[in-house]
Order: structure tokens, then C-alpha cells, then sequence
């Protein structure tokens, strides 16, 4: 046995010995919906490391996803409908039923080719199991990410939608005029697909917005500290001052 196979071999047995009697209440008492919160805040944890290029964090946060989906799958096997030899044989499985140009006739193709290919396979697959094209987006996926992913996934199969100047107009038109909920969302929606069009991430672009931002706070509390003050107990002056400094090219 090699050591990738010993070490995730004992990472198995350390979290059977933790939901095995005589283990730990606390994880003999997690569920497959007690587990889904934190399972999400590590897989963003992760993000966050790939997006500060953390490779120590990355490890740790890697650590602690796969901890998350060993115990789901134990949970599972508990219960007898699936272990985690099911998991990696099925997404083995899918990973050369989709990748033919390297399991089945070898060719070069570039990595558009791939997504298409990867699409056009399991569209086909959606078809015999009787799903909707947009089954497989997770319902619970933050709704930017996953308005840009919608579009993403149709404009694969051929639909455009609009141009990017025609979105710019709707969305400098909506803008005009008094904003509803539903006008809000479509121009999210407008901005999802401008995006797309862009090749930009709209969920990591927003990201590195907000952290853009933090930063510029934590910069206006240590000016407002340099002074004496705090947010809480500045005077207008000094905070207006502060935040004019603060974002200054915000």
C-alpha cells in the first residue's frame, strides 16, 4: 500500500473510531444536514486559500473538506446505502466516460473541446436518465455564481443571448427608473451574462470587491484609532475625514 492509500486508509478508520461507540458524542451525533453547513464553509475556505495562492492554508482547508466527505460517506455506509469505495469508483467511472479522447481513442483536444465534449456526454446521459438540462446545478449554489453558470452551461448548446452592449442598455435603462425586486434581478442577471461574455467570474469578482472594501475599513478604523476615536464614538467630522482618506479612490 502506498502512502496516499495509508494515509486516507487511516484518516477512515480515525473517523470510524470517532462515530463508533465509545468515540466522540459529538461527531456520533452528526447527520448528513448537520454536516452540510460546515461542509460549505470549508469548501469556501478552500476557495479563500486558492484565492490568497495559501498553500499551507490550502492543505489545512483541503484537510478539512475531505474530513467532511469521509464522514458523509460513513454516515452513508452506516446506514447501508453507500460507502466510500462507492464514491470514488462512480465518480472514476464518470471521469473516463467523459473524458473518450483520453480513455478511449487518444487525441489532442484544447480545453474548450474538453467542456463541450464533457456537455454534449452528459447532456446525452441526462436524456436517458429523463433530467432537465439544468438539474445538475445545485439549487442551493449562491445565486450569482449560479446565474452565471446557467447562461454559462446554455450558451454551450447554442443559445447567445444578448449582446453585450444590448445588456449594457438594459441594464443603464433599468437603472433610470425606480428599482423593483424583479428589476433588480435582471440586472444581475444582465451582469451574470455580461460576464460570461467577459470570461469573468462574477462570484470572484465580487469577492475580491468585498475584500477590496474590508480592507478600506480596517484602514478607516486605524485612522480613526490614530486620532483617539473609535467608529462608534467619532464625531461626523472626524468620520467623514477618515472615510474621505479611507476611499480616498474608492
Amino acid at each position: 500500500m502506498d502512502r496516499t492509500a495509508e494515509a486516507l486508509e487511516e484518516l477512515l478508520k480515525t473517523v470510524k473510531t470517532l462515530r463508533s461507540p465509545g468515540g466522540c458524542n459529538w461527531d456520533r451525533s452528526q447527520t448528513l444536514k448537520s454536516l452540510r453547513p460546515y461542509m460549505l464553509e470549508e469548501a469556501y475556505e478552500v476557495a479563500d486559500a486558492v484565492d490568497n495562492n495559501d498553500m499551507q492554508e490550502l492543505k489545512r482547508e483541503l484537510g478539512d473538506l475531505l474530513l467532511h466527505i469521509i464522514m458523509a460517506a460513513d454516515i452513508c455506509s452506516e446506514e447501508n446505502i453507500f460507502d466510500l469505495a462507492d464514491v470514488a469508483e462512480q465518480i472514476t467511472e464518470k471521469l473516463k466516460r467523459r473524458h473518450p479522447h483520453v480513455f478511449d481513442i487518444t487525441s489532442e483536444l484544447t480545453p474548450e473541446e474538453v467542456e463541450k465534449q464533457w456537455e454534449a456526454i452528459k447532456a446525452v446521459e441526462k436524456k436517458q436518465q429523463k433530467r432537465r438540462f439544468f438539474d445538475s446545478i445545485p439549487e442551493a449554489m449562491p445565486a450569482l455564481q449560479k446565474s452565471w453558470r446557467i447562461q454559462q452551461r446554455a450558451s454551450d448548446v447554442g443559445y447567445r443571448g444578448k449582446a453585450v452592449d444590448e445588456s449594457r442598455n438594459d441594464v443603464s435603462l433599468l437603472l433610470k427608473k425606480e428599482i423593483s425586486e424583479e428589476d433588480l434581478g435582471s440586472i444581475l442577471f444582465s451582469l451574470a451574462d455580461i460576464a460570461r461574455q467577459k470570461n469573468i467570474e462574477p462570484e470572484r469578482a465580487l469577492r475580491e470587491r468585498n475584500r477590496n472594501f474590508i480592507s478600506r475599513f480596517n484602514h478607516l478604523e486605524e485612522l480613526l484609532e490614530s486620532r483617539g476615536f473609535s467608529l462608534n464614538d467619532s464625531d461626523g467630522d472626524h468620520l467623514k475625514d477618515c472615510i474621505a482618506i479611507a476611499f480616498n479612490d474608492w
